[in-house]
Order: structure tokens, then C-alpha cells, then sequence
């Protein structure tokens, strides 16, 4: 598994209509998103975390778990969070027409619904972050929201501890931030995130919604 911790500004200029850092946000801000709840458990100890410290984050939402899990999904907007689009069933683009992910995309859209906030009909991160040009124009009005600093919460091999280290080490400032609320990643998250909170804090750092 192939993947960097800081992307930096060569991701700016391969793809420049993108958001990859908020250039315009204090220097020592930062911004959390979540990606792929909301889910019983994992999602819940998140917004327990963010609640601890008084951090507002993003999630970005697979439609699908929206449906399952509404009390949760209710629960994130309750508290201030902002919401993403992250198609209905987290749809890897390569194996889909265009037409038909654009479709999912919509779906995610009628899931969110009312209760979403403005910004979910405009912010969109692609599964797996793979998203081609054509699709991107099509989309017309959304944002396609990426990051500068990949947690790797996902990788196996990667420990909770070289986690944290490595994602204390992508952080600069002004950058997105991605973790996963998914059961597959929930004892490194809730491991990693407390801690990480807790270090960027303590360096200054403030965290911020991402609009």
C-alpha cells in the first residue's frame, strides 16, 4: 500500500481546483475531517473526543451509513460539525461509469438531506481519492475537498504509535487532516486521535471547522 503523509505542493499543481490546505486560515490552524461514518462506536468515542476538547470537525459522509445510522448522523450536525458528500456507497471511481457515480454522488446528496448543512452540497471528497478530471467537471457547483496530511489510520502494518508520530511530523499548519470513524480503524483512531489533539494543542495549534 502506496500512500504519502504530507501531500504537498506538486498535489497543488497537478490538481489546483482542488482544496488541499486552507492558504487563507491562520498559520497555526488546523482542520479535522472524518471519513466514511457515521458509524455505531467508532463514530460515537469521536464525537465524544471533539467534545472533550471543543473541536469542531468535518465528516465526510457515505450515504449509506447515513440511512443505517440517522441518530448518530443527527447527533454530528447537533454538535456543529460540518458535512461532506463521499457518494452513497463509498464507490471507487475506476470501476464505475461516470454516469452511475455521479448518481451515487446524488444519493449521498438525498441522504444528507435537509439536515445537512449548506456545505455538504458543496464539499465532496472522492473514496480512496481518486477522482478523474472529466467526473470533477461534471460535478459543476461541489468542491472536491482533498487533504495535505494522511493519518495512514487505515494501514495494517502501520502501529498506533508510528501513527501518531508520523502524522505529528506531516503537520505544518493551515492543513486538512484525514482520519477514518470506521470500525476497521477504531482502536488506532481513538488511540491516535486523543493524542494528536493533545500534541498540536500543546504546540500552539488551533483547530478549526472546515467550511
Amino acid at each position: 500500500m502506496r500512500y504519502f503523509h504530507r501531500y504537498g505542493k506538486s498535489f497543488d499543481w497537478l490538481f489546483p481546483k482542488r482544496l488541499w490546505r486552507i492558504r487563507r486560515a491562520d498559520n497555526k490552524s488546523l482542520f479535522l475531517t472524518f471519513d466514511d461514518g457515521p458509524v455505531p462506536v467508532v463514530t460515537t468515542l469521536i464525537l465524544d473526543i471533539l467534545k472533550e476538547y471543543q473541536i469542531q470537525a468535518c465528516f465526510f459522509c457515505v450515504g449509506e451509513n447515513i440511512d443505517k445510522n440517522r441518530k448518530i448522523f443527527e447527533r454530528i450536525i447537533a454538535e456543529g460539525h460540518s458535512i461532506g458528500n463521499h457518494t452513497y456507497h463509498h464507490l471507487d471511481e475506476r470501476h464505475h461509469s461516470e454516469r452511475d457515480y455521479l448518481k451515487d454522488i446524488a444519493l449521498c446528496s438525498k441522504a444528507i438531506g435537509d439536515l445537512g448543512t449548506s456545505q455538504a452540497r458543496v464539499l465532496f471528497r472522492p473514496p480512496y481519492g481518486r477522482l478523474s478530471r472529466s467526473t470533477e467537471k461534471a460535478m459543476r457547483k461541489k468542491k472536491v475537498a482533498m487533504w495535505s496530511v494522511l493519518s495512514g489510520d487505515f494501514d495494517k502494518k502501520l502501529s498506533k504509535e508510528d501513527c501518531l508520530q508520523k502524522t505529528i511530523e506531516a503537520t505544518i499548519g493551515r492543513d486538512i487532516i484525514v482520519f477514518h470513524d470506521n470500525l476497521k480503524m477504531v482502536e488506532k483512531v481513538l488511540w491516535v486521535l486523543p493524542r494528536y489533539i493533545e500534541h498540536c494543542l500543546n504546540e500552539g495549534f488551533k483547530f478549526e471547522r472546515l467550511e
